[in-house]
């Protein structure tokens, strides 16, 4: 008899959170210098923190990660993180995607579209595209966030990582393989492969079904904030809710989408995976172990024992941390 299978889409996602209330001012460390930036991505402004210590030299660039957050998260989350990073000599610069965390959303029009004039300007309705978990648009939005770093007088372009975790964690490895101006990652708990969805037969039709509706205008994107239902089928084929969560995928982008298969395009990255022994949500053997398997360049495979997905956030927290300044110092300041 077939197990139950959770919707794959849910083993990649954070539990559903309360109502998001008016977030106090961040104040850095006194020995961190941090500011606020706008990045703008296909014309849509992203939110971005920077972070850097402040006895480092003006005038000298410094190696640098880019950090992004996985499934359901906001900048807030990783900033003890960047703190820590930019405390070993680095220059950090986290971001939230499109339509996440601080940043604007995409625009889709209400209705049919006007005809612009002579400057390209029109005036119609739109609808703001909020919490839908794209990971083509998400790529987009690190690309654009590398152009960015490239004209910062402190970044060494030349010594540029990029760190992931969870749903992330297979974006940097995404990344990686299409800018080789990334040298070194470190993923962590790190889904890779958005085909786990097409695993159940049911879930391989409910989820072109949902494409094909998309693409043929009968649906559009779910209102920000409205939960996504978490499926899974019995044995017997039948339907069940199992839960809520925050963010909507999308499942046209999800089913091409795969990074697994990329790593030998970036074989100028060197890539440190790091994967909780007890590992809940997906299996590491289907993501961060065949990635490790397959790629031919510089590696490292670290297993945390007896944690699942979130202890990576809480118990082995310092140790993560640990591993991923050691990675990026061995291959951004040697």
């Amino acid at each position: 008899m077939r197990s139950l299978i959770l919707f794959a889409l849910c083993s990649l996602t954070v539990a559903a959170q309360p109502a998001a209330q008016p977030p106090k001012p961040f104040v850095a460390p006194e020995d961190i210098a941090f500011r606020d930036v706008d990045i703008f991505s296909e014309g849509t402004r992203m939110h971005g923190e920077v972070f850097v210590a402040k006895n480092a030299a003006a005038d000298k660039k410094l190696p640098t990660i880019l950090m992004a957050h996985g499934w359901g998260g906001a900048t807030p989350a990783m900033r003890r993180d960047a703190i820590l990073f930019a405390r070993a000599g680095y220059f950090v610069l986290t971001f939230d995607y499109r339509g996440w965390g601080g940043s604007d959303s995409r625009l889709i029009p209400v209705g049919a579209q006007p005809k612009a004039n002579a400057e390209g300007k029109l005036t119609m309705e739109v609808k703001e595209v909020r919490e839908v978990v794209d990971p083509v648009d998400f790529a987009t939005d690190w690309f654009n966030a590398i152009h960015w770093l490239a004209a910062e007088p402190q970044v060494d372009m030349d010594r540029l990582g990029v760190w992931g975790s969870s749903f992330s964690g297979g974006l940097v490895v995404y990344v990686a393989a299409r800018d080789p101006r990334v040298k070194a990652l470190h993923s962590q708990v790190g889904a890779l492969d958005g085909r786990d969805m097409l695993k159940v037969p049911e879930l391989r039709k409910m989820a072109y079904e949902d494409a094909t509706r998309m693409a043929r205008g009968e649906k559009s994107y779910p209102k920000p904030g409205e939960p996504f239902e978490v499926v899974r089928f019995t044995a017997d084929g039948k339907r069940e809710v199992t839960g809520k969560l925050r963010g909507h995928p999308s499942y046209g982008k999800m089913m091409v989408y795969f990074p697994v298969e990329d790593v030998n395009a970036a074989k100028q990255c060197a890539m440190q995976f790091v994967i909780a022994e007890k590992e809940e949500l997906f299996n590491n053997g289907d993501h961060a172990i065949k990635a490790y398997n397959a790629f031919q360049g510089k590696k490292n495979l670290v297993t945390v024992p007896g944690i699942t997905h979130y202890g990576i956030y809480s118990t082995a927290f310092q140790q993560s941390n640990k591993l991923a300044i050691e990675w990026y110092d061995k291959h951004l300041k040697n």
